[in-house]
């Protein structure tokens, strides 16, 4: 196969990249991809996002993925939850191998076993910070479980005096904190993270941190964080950069 330096791809090429794909690490809590691509197409032209990306997180494991606006962190972070189907390449994270599942049994995937706090935000904006992290809580619990379960994820971030409030009522970073107890609300085997701390300034954003690196040694979660903070990078058990869509360590 060719690619031009513009990230064309001829058309037809694609199919010989899907032929073979090895057999993936199927074992809870991993995260495996193998010579991914992305392309996308618009009109005519065609753009390469990803151009063979390669990682293995092991179980427990937290890395960090740094890289330059552009680089295909993006779109890496979709197809690994699901949210997006590569071009071509194997996929397998907590032991699924994700294009065998159609939507509805990647949603119930996600719900069960995957922490997602993305940019966009995940709350509810009319239910409180407390409710939101109970109402993904009860799938698993009951309700005055979920309830206390909520209180205690969320004082944890620091957020304890904030549980009653709305979404609407809360700043920039509690609204961040908020979304990440209800990314860890199903008790996740993987947390995946885009610039979680962002909103966050230096001292919170270490206190939140320091939670998170505990429940991964406590609980042995998997956690793949997008970040462009250094000292959250040097958090990581190993750094790991995305450039021209192909990911090396750091």
């Amino acid at each position: 196969m060719s690619v031009s330096g513009s990230g064309a791809v001829r058309a037809g090429e694609m199919s010989e990249l899907a032929v073979g794909a090895p057999s993936g690490d199927r074992r809870p809590g991993t995260i495996v991809a193998r010579d991914v691509f992305k392309i996308y197409k618009r009109g005519p032209s065609e753009t390469v996002a990803l151009r063979g990306a390669s990682l293995t997180i092991e179980p427990g494991e937290f890395v960090s993925l740094e890289g330059p606006s552009g680089s295909g962190k993006s779109s890496l972070m979709a197809i690994l939850t699901g949210l997006a189907a590569p071009s071509a390449g194997d996929v397998v994270v907590d032991g699924r191998r994700l294009t065998e599942l159609d939507e509805a049994g990647l949603a119930g995937w996600r719900a069960q076993r995957v922490g997602m706090v993305f940019q966009k935000g995940n709350l509810v904006p009319f239910l409180s910070a407390e409710e939101n992290v109970a109402l993904i809580a009860s799938r698993r619990m009951g309700r005055r479980q979920s309830r206390e379960h909520a209180r205690e994820l969320l004082a944890s971030l620091g957020l304890g005096a904030r549980a009653r409030h709305r979404a609407t009522q809360l700043s920039g970073g509690e609204v961040q904190r908020a979304g990440i107890a209800v990314a860890l609300a199903n008790d996740p085997a993987v947390l995946f993270g885009d610039e979680l701390t962002g909103e966050l300034d230096s001292e919170t954003a270490h206190a939140v941190m320091d939670a998170l690196v505990e429940r991964q040694r406590e609980r042995g979660l998997t956690m793949l964080l997008v970040t462009h903070n250094p000292a959250i990078a040097e958090l990581a058990d190993r750094r790991l950069v995305l450039s021209g869509g192909l990911v090396e360590p750091r």
